[in-house]
């Protein structure tokens, strides 16, 4: 497909009135949002992490009215099972004879929002990654096609911990990005109370199609991203691995395992969308730089040196970044 400056300003506003409609809903988290966005014109999930009565679900209802996409909710508790997530088959009676038919579950939809996902059980957890690959579900010899488009937007808390099992880290590689939900400011508070104890009500214009979702990704990919760029962000994964030659130092030093293929993966499409977002042909450092955070802060596991010392993933990929050379 054959793209020009006119088609990506076109696709800049397209993309830059959905992120004003669902601020309207949203009181701050201007990141977020725009991250959350990145990752549905990238095909990605993501993992939100923070406090409880920070809007995240208010944040997937929104993105569903605005992007016109089905919303589904599953609540992650202890005894959820796999069935009560991709579904079950259940028996039907049709003409007099008995056969099994499969009723589809929750994960069914376009938008998907798992609430406090650590908080289900490794089996049930599993369950999801099919979808969240590769756009699947097999329930037993049948595979089932998601929706178009399909995007998982899963919670966790990050202080209570008691009762939770820690993602693995095969689901976690599955979250394009993991974004930390930030406590809103003295000024956001006021406007949170003001939309949320009020009669006011809140109406919200329906920007894009599910369809047309997916002919602007297919324009986005057509994005080029010249071999320079390419290279250092392929150099910035290496760079987390402790056990390669061209390892940043601080890897060596403090980190047990970097990311793998798909942070790359991540990283370049993430970066094309962003590119659009700001109405440029072409990816630039700045945007590999800017989706660092997101793209590696949940794909490498620090050792226990780092744990000691106190330095987070945040500490790590900056310092990363500051090393690693353009040219």
């Amino acid at each position: 497909m054959e793209i020009n400056e006119q088609s990506i300003i076109e696709v800049s506003k397209k993309i830059k009135r959905c992120e004003e409609e669902i601020s309207k809903g949203i009181i701050g988290q201007k990141d977020t949002i725009r991250n959350v966005l990145i990752a549905i014109f990238a095909e990605g999930n993501v993992l939100l992490e923070g406090m409880p009565g920070m809007g995240k679900t208010q944040l997937v209802k929104t993105i569903g009215k605005v992007l016109d996409l089905n919303f589904s909710r599953i609540q992650f508790t202890p005894d959820l099972m796999p069935a009560d997530v991709v579904g079950t088959n259940i028996v039907v009676k049709e003409n007099d004879n008995t056969v099994f038919k499969f009723e589809k579950g929750p994960v069914f939809t376009n938008l998907l929002l798992a609430d406090e996902i650590n908080r289900a059980t490794p089996k049930t957890q599993s369950a999801l990654l099919e979808a969240m690959g590769e756009k699947t579900v097999t329930v037993g010899k049948t595979t089932y096609e998601m929706p178009k488009p399909f995007m998982v937007l899963a919670t966790q808390n990050p202080i209570e911990q008691e009762g939770t099992y820690p993602l693995p880290e095969a689901q976690l590689d599955r979250f394009l990005f993991k974004l930390n939900v930030e406590f809103p400011t003295l000024d956001e508070l006021k406007e949170i109370m003001d939309l949320t104890l009020t009669n006011k009500s809140l109406e919200l214009t329906n920007v894009l199609k599910g369809n047309e979702i997916v002919e602007l990704r297919d324009i986005i990919k057509e994005i080029k991203i010249a071999e320079l760029v390419k290279e250092y962000a392929l150099k910035l994964i290496l760079a987390t691995h402790p056990e390669l030659e061209n390892g940043a130092d601080i890897a060596k030093r403090y980190v047990e395992a970097g990311a793998g293929p798909r942070a790359a993966q991540g990283i370049i499409a993430g970066a094309k969308v962003r590119a659009v977002m700001e109405g440029r042909l072409n990816v630039s450092f700045e945007d590999i730089k800017e989706l660092a955070y997101p793209v590696l802060r949940h794909r490498i596991i620090l050792n226990f040196d780092a744990i000691t010392e106190g330095l987070n993933e945040e500490a790590i990929i900056s310092k990363i970044l500051e090393d690693l050379k353009v040219v």
